[in-house]
């Protein structure tokens, strides 16, 4: 996917061992909701955040070992991570999270447009799972992606060009 910067300052760039601070805050993010009705003190969260990212991330080289990993940037400032699977199949987004302080500026939107026309260039669907209690989905439906499957609580969702 492209580096360059669009209009809105918005770009990527890969993820790299020194982004594993910032990587897991972004990670964090997602699990706040849950995490404070734990009860549990702030090492107790660090901890249990920490072993699930690592967790998530061998599940994501065991099963797309070709991914892509990269870090969204807006005017050069780290504000999100976009992990992408490029299969035979289809173009599969494993993860796009943008920090909470960043959400409603198109930063989303943008890198999603960006996706789509790789999908439509390269004639694939692009997928992604999305839990179905998650308010993105509303801007996955705004795009065009319709629900093509279900596992658990999350659903399959999809764009095609």
């Amino acid at each position: 996917m492209s580096l360059a910067t669009d209009q809105n300052g918005i770009s990527l760039r890969p993820a790299c061992a020194d982004d594993e601070a910032f990587l897991i805050e972004v990670y964090a993010s997602t699990r706040a909701d849950e995490l404070a009705l734990t009860g549990w003190d702030e090492a107790q969260c660090a901890a249990f955040v920490t072993m699930q990212f690592a967790a998530q991330q061998r599940h994501y080289r065991e099963h797309y070992p070709n991914q892509e990993q990269q870090v969204i940037l807006e005017r050069g400032v780290p504000i999100g991570r976009l992990w992408v699977g490029r299969l035979e199949d289809e173009i599969r987004i494993l993860d796009i999270t943008i920090l909470p302080a960043y959400r409603g500026r198109n930063a989303g939107t943008e890198i999603l447009r960006r996706l789509m026309a790789e999908a439509a260039s390269a004639g694939k669907p692009l997928r992604i799972y999305v839990e179905s209690f998650n308010p993105s989905q509303r801007l996955f439906e705004r795009l065009g992606f319709a629900k093509s499957g279900q596992s658990g609580y999350s659903d399959l969702l999809e764009w095609r060009p």
